[in-house]
């Protein structure tokens, strides 16, 4: 499948908008999605519809008014529930200034990048990792700066902190860090954390935290926490105002479809962040907000059920997928997704189609998570039990074939 041309009529339009490059994802979606009986583990979302108990609440927001015009930070009752909730989670630290509601986890990153970068400054960011990284920088006029993981079957996925130091130059002005990570699982130790601030701070780079995985955490080490360790764990207060963490209602509440999520970082870039809201979507529907509120402070039971669910699926996908010869799988330590290599099979976008064609299954190919994914696929595994092993059924034989 080549990708789609550009038209020939089409008139001057700023180079930065048109090299912005398609998904690898969307690519695949777009071949297999009107297929009959496709299982979609493509894409990193659920099977499971927002519950009730949110959907009543924006029901009731609408009935009771909350239809207007909305302030562009927030309304205070929703950045008080997030405050609440995180430092229940991470154990203090947030203050309900420092949090401003956006149109989901994509414009909060944006609005980090508009912050820390200018047209020409370099990210660096740490791959395979979400392609969405890659087009919102490239759109934003930046430049991206990849630094490869490594990789071994036994461990899984590994970050190399002095590689990363050495991509560094003058042009630097952020870090994207990505943990728990999509795709590959990876989640960085506090030791890791430690040594990124120190990079930040050696070079007054600001860090961008994406830890929207951070409640879906495998590892035995982090049970305790109950969540993967996070940058609130490792900084010191001076280095606060150099982390901008992201964040997203989409994951732990299943909330793919409502585009609510959160930035939250100094309170003094509250003027900038209601600036750059007002003059790009002018705020989250007021009435969505209402029902976020009801989410964050009523929806721990749902989050529980949320991981539950990951934790059997990556238990199947990574026995089912994990036994068969030559596939190399080690269970990933966060997130919802398997990220297998399939040795011998260097051609993952090709693989991919063939999977869609001879077992009906859509998956993601590496490539499209850029540098470290060439040879892999990702699944995601926040499914149901009935989906992850008919899945793995269809996929054994194409894979055992491909051999």
């Amino acid at each position: 499948m080549t990708p789609m041309p550009k038209p020939p009529s089409l008139p001057p339009v700023n180079p930065e908008a048109d090299d912005v490059l398609p998904s690898g994802i969307g690519e695949l979606i777009a071949y297999g999605v009107d297929r009959p009986g496709l299982i979609p583990l493509w894409v990193g979302e659920g099977d499971r519809p927002t519950p009730d108990f949110i959907g009543e609440a924006a029901a009731r927001a609408l009935r009771d008014g909350h239809t207007f015009y909305t302030r562009m930070l927030g309304i205070p009752e929703l950045r008080e529930a997030i405050a609440a909730y995180l430092a229940g989670v991470y154990g203090g630290g947030t203050t309900p200034d420092r949090v401003f509601v956006t149109v989901g986890g994509m414009q909060a990153f944006q609005i980090a990048l508009k912050i820390a970068a200018r047209p020409g400054d370099e990210v660096i960011l740490p791959t395979p990792t979400w392609p969405n990284f890659f087009g919102a920088i490239e759109a934003g006029g930046a430049r991206r700066v990849m630094v490869p993981m490594s990789f071994a079957p036994e461990s899984g996925w590994a970050l190399d902190v002095e590689r990363l130091a050495a991509a560094v130059t003058p042009r630097t002005r952020a870090i994207v860090v990505n943990s728990p990570a999509n795709p590959t699982g990876w989640t960085a130790s506090h030791a890791d954390l430690r040594a990124l601030l120190a990079i930040a701070r050696r070079y007054d780079l600001w860090i961008i935290a994406d830890e929207i995985y951070g409640r879906f955490s495998f590892d035995p080490a982090h049970e305790a926490l109950g969540r993967a360790p996070s940058f609130r764990d490792v900084w010191e207060p001076e280095d606060r105002d150099r982390v901008l963490f992201v964040q997203t209602f989409s994951k732990n509440w299943a909330m793919t479809g409502w585009r609510v999520g959160w930035l939250e970082g100094p309170a003094d870039l509250g003027r900038i962040v209601d600036g750059l809201i007002l003059y790009g979507t002018s705020g989250v529907a007021t009435f969505l907000q209402h029902a976020a509120v009801v989410a964050m402070r009523e929806g721990e039971a749902l989050i529980q059920a949320q991981i539950a669910q990951a934790r059997e699926g990556r238990r199947i996908l990574a026995e089912g997928l994990g036994r068969l010869p030559g596939v190399e799988l080690p269970p990933p330590a966060g997130a919802f997704y398997a990220f297998p290599r399939i040795p011998g099979e260097p051609d993952a976008r090709r693989l991919a189609m063939r999977l869609v064609d001879e077992a009906n299954v859509g998956v993601a190919p590496g490539t499209a998570f850029g540098p470290g994914g060439e040879g892999f696929l990702r699944l995601c595994f926040a499914r149901s039990a009935a989906d992850l092993h008919e899945a793995v059924r269809r996929l054994a034989p194409v894979l055992a074939a491909g051999r």
